[in-house]
């Protein structure tokens, strides 16, 4: 569900509560600030300050601010209650990957085995970056790092999408120079565009499937005949078949 939805769900469940506790003489038109005031400061751990967030939920950043601080200029202390459409507008918000500043930094998997994978198939580590607009140095970090930056995440994501089916040879990038980044990529154990499914590709857990059967007793015969280590899932299946 979209951010927008949830929004417009909130709404229309408070509406109903709305006229059903005014209907009894029982409505309040403001609650506890506090889970909201926890919620604004536990997005901004994930990077999503409360000027951002105010921008996102659709809010005033005076009213954020107030909630966060107070008015020390004027002796206040925070907000101890905020109207039901103000709270639940920021609550709406969560700390998605769109969400994110592009500077907030994340887990690299996904970047490095997307790049990884582009330099397997033949694109060079210099083309990526300069279609990165990257500096080399940068890149070389990047393509191996445990952590990036949102906006180079995205950037490598975009990449991807845009190459993963495109010939570099075609594109453009000579035939020597493509065949020398696969050999880089193969020599460093990194992982072809076929390895991975959309699905797993971000997922720090997962391990490619070289073969089309990796995890399975068949996977390791594959593996000898294509000339590729055998990876871990297929070497527990095979001591879990030794073992049976």
């Amino acid at each position: 569900m979209t951010t927008d939805q949830a929004v417009r769900d909130a709404k229309a469940r408070w509406a109903r509560r709305r006229r059903r506790l005014i209907g009894y003489g029982q409505w309040q038109p403001f609650t506890d600030a506090e889970p909201v005031r926890q919620h604004v400061r536990a997005l901004g751990e994930f990077g999503i300050g409360w000027m951002r967030l105010a921008r996102l939920a659709g809010v005033s950043t005076g009213g954020v601010s107030k909630l966060l601080y107070g008015d020390p200029q004027r002796g206040l202390a925070p907000t101890r209650r905020v109207r039901p459409e103000t709270a639940l507008k920021l609550l709406a918000v969560e700390p998605v990957l769109d969400n994110l500043g592009d500077r907030t930094v994340i887990d690299g998997t996904g970047t490095r085995r997307r790049l990884q994978a582009l330099v397997y198939a033949g694109w060079t580590q210099s083309e990526l970056a300069r279609r990165m607009h990257a500096d080399r140095g940068n890149f070389a970090k990047t393509i191996v790092s445990d952590l990036v930056e949102v906006g180079t995440h995205k950037t490598a994501v975009a990449l991807y999408d845009q190459l993963w089916r495109t010939d570099p040879v075609e594109a453009g990038i000579p035939a020597h120079r493509a065949e020398a980044a696969r050999q880089i990529a193969a020599t460093r154990g990194w992982a072809p565009i076929g390895a991975w499914d959309d699905d797993r590709i971000d997922d720090p857990q997962a391990y490619p499937d070289w073969t089309g059967w990796c995890g399975t007793p068949r996977g390791g015969a594959i593996h000898y005949r294509i000339k590729i280590p055998v990876c871990q899932p297929c070497r527990n299946a095979a001591a879990q078949t030794a073992a049976a």
